[in-house]
């Protein structure tokens, strides 16, 4: 059992990254049609949604892409900004898809912002509780003081996977609606996306799992 559990959290991320990986690489060769950047993509679906104080820049690395909701930004990776592909239309309309959301202040979206620095200060000390309780079992309090910490980081990558697939969704009603992408290249764009969201799954999955079998150790020194 032990192992299954192993392989599973140990590779399933791994398969999650090459699926990602390699379909961005299949479909950043593609040219779309359109022949828009990701930059152009971006700025168009923005100005069309009434989004004109949101800014477009480049953000150097390897599919680096991502909105930032404090400045108003929406950052795509050196590849997608400048060139024209089916993988970076559809990145860039993600990106954007959060924007919109930002707008209409979707919820999911709004409760995510407000958990995230709470997540990513429990997240981090909870491991110290756990250790702790895990190597002396006299303090099982411990341990269960860091479950309870843990539990808002993997609640916090629970509600990230409705915000990201919703992100996706308005992304290809708005590549489809202004006509940025051709019918043949519409299911090209959604299994780029359909890669993406493999990650956040793989690492809900992997966070629920590990918060599974802490509990369990707990439970069973009671």
């Amino acid at each position: 059992m032990f192992w299954i559990y192993f392989g599973i959290i140990l590779l399933l991320p791994i398969y999650a990254q090459f699926k990602v990986k390699s379909t961005y690489k299949k479909y950043s060769k593609i040219r779309s049609t359109s022949g828009m950047t990701g930059a152009q993509v971006a700025r168009l679906i923005l100005d069309q949604n009434g989004l004109h104080d949101v800014k477009v820049v480049e953000s150097q690395g390897f599919l680096t892409d991502h909105y930032n909701p404090l400045t108003k930004i929406v950052a795509l990776s050196t590849s997608n900004y400048h060139e024209s592909s089916v993988a970076g239309t559809a990145v860039a309309a993600h990106e954007v898809g959060h924007a919109i959301q930002d707008k209409e202040a979707y919820s999911f979206l709004r409760f995510r912002h407000r958990l995230a620095p709470v997540a990513s200060l429990t997240s981090n000390a909870s491991w110290v509780f756990i250790m702790i309780g895990i190597i002396f079992s006299s303090m099982n309090s411990l341990l269960g003081i860091g479950i309870l910490l843990m539990a808002v980081g993997v609640l916090f990558q629970i509600v990230t996977l409705p915000v990201e697939f919703n992100a996706s969704s308005r992304a290809m009603d708005q590549i489809i609606q202004l006509g940025i992408i051709r019918n043949d290249e519409e299911p090209q764009a959604k299994k780029v996306l359909s890669a993406a969201a493999m990650t956040y799954v793989a690492a809900t999955a992997v966070a629920v799992l590990e918060l599974v079998r802490l509990i369990l150790i707990f439970t069973s020194r009671d």
